[in-house]
């Protein structure tokens, strides 16, 4: 699994993807909806699997003297680290955030740990349909791609509409970075359980499909 690791980092990693983890800049800009910056690891790994499926990784990865469960381990490691790094990357400009007016986001969720959570929630949401719609036939990488963000983004018109619906997420999430923070650590820890279940899943089922794929 180390090599294996190694050659994802080396080889199948697109430059994109450490270019986007940038984004999490994105927390700065006033009156957005900040859930949208958790596309941008998934359009990275969009560019990870086109680029293996143009350089025939998949195929020259089974070669090699590995399982083919243990090859989509790894890509879902290499994967899961750019999600990972975005919410990683994202705490300072939250504190950054919070220094300068105006407080508040009113398009939806302030930024804050439970925008974090949200964040979390909607990445493993689109890994449980990209990734298992992907290596069901590894050759066609746009279908999946455009199912997995329309969830996505369906995921994120629900996050930036609850503030205005619901009075409990008004009331104690959408709020000042360091206002209600035993709601909001509940909620991050929820959609960190949220993530991890959900990309469980996808991997599992992901490791099912290839291992019954005849790549001959």
């Amino acid at each position: 699994m180390k090599r294996l690791l190694k050659k994802e980092f080396l080889l199948a990693a697109h430059p994109t993807g450490y270019l986007f983890l940038g984004l999490a800049a994105m927390m700065l800009i006033p009156s957005y909806p900040l859930t949208v910056t958790f596309f941008y690891p998934c359009l990275g790994i969009f560019f990870v699997c086109m680029t293996a499926r143009e350089n025939r990784d998949i195929f020259y990865t089974v070669l090699l003297p590995v399982k083919k469960r243990d090859a989509v381990k790894a890509r879902f490691l290499l994967c899961g680290f750019f999600q990972a790094g975005q919410i990683v990357l994202c705490i300072p400009f939250l504190f950054l955030r919070a220094l300068y007016p105006p407080e508040g986001n009113i398009v939806g969720l302030d930024a804050n740990l439970a925008l974090l959570g949200f964040g979390l929630a909607l990445m493993g949401l689109f890994n449980l349909i990209f990734f298992p719609l992907h290596y069901k036939n590894p050759v066609k990488i746009g279908v999946p791609f455009l199912l997995g963000s329309a969830a996505l983004f369906f995921g994120i018109g629900i996050s930036e509409a609850l503030p205005h619906f619901v009075p409990f997420v008004r009331d104690n999430l959408d709020t000042a970075l360091f206002l209600h923070l035993p709601e909001k650590f509940l909620c991050f820890f929820l959609g960190a359980a949220i993530y991890a279940l959900l990309t469980a899943l996808a991997c599992r089922k992901s490791m099912r499909l290839l291992e019954a794929l005849d790549l001959a």
